[in-house]
């Protein structure tokens, strides 16, 4: 089995993990520690939130300044239009911020926002295809 491994710097594990812990996620405690959260997404989806010294000990150029640049687009699916909307508003009481204007594409319907350390999250329901 495949797995997949995110790893993004945060000014603060704690703060990080009371946001993420807001919106639903768990965390995986045999791959956390002070320095690092291992958020768990789905059963192989993770995301690796690093305290930024931490981080730099895996990179070897500087951490992207989320204020002047976007270094990634993190997109999840949602099960629902309700669940988007429901996450959205969560993220925002949060401390994140409204990053583009809901999309409403008909059969996509999605938002943006970034997390306390201005990663980019997306979330998108999309309609189950009928078939021809």
């Amino acid at each position: 089995m495949r797995m997949i491994f995110v790893n993004l710097p945060v000014k603060d594990v704690s703060r990080s993990k009371a946001f993420f812990s807001g919106l639903g996620f768990s965390f995986n405690p045999d791959y956390s520690s002070d320095d690092t959260l291992c958020m768990i997404v789905e059963e192989n989806i993770f995301v690796m939130l690093m305290h930024e010294a931490r981080f730099k000990e895996f990179i070897i150029d500087e951490i992207s300044d989320t204020s002047k640049t976007t270094e990634v687009l993190t997109a999840l699916s949602a099960a629902s239009r309700q669940e988007v909307d429901e996450t959205l508003a969560k993220a925002l009481s949060l401390g994140g911020k409204e990053w583009r204007p809901v999309m409403d594409y008909g059969f996509m319907y999605g938002c943006s926002f970034q997390d306390p350390d201005g990663h980019v999250w997306e979330l998108a329901y999309m309609e189950p295809q009928q078939a021809n």
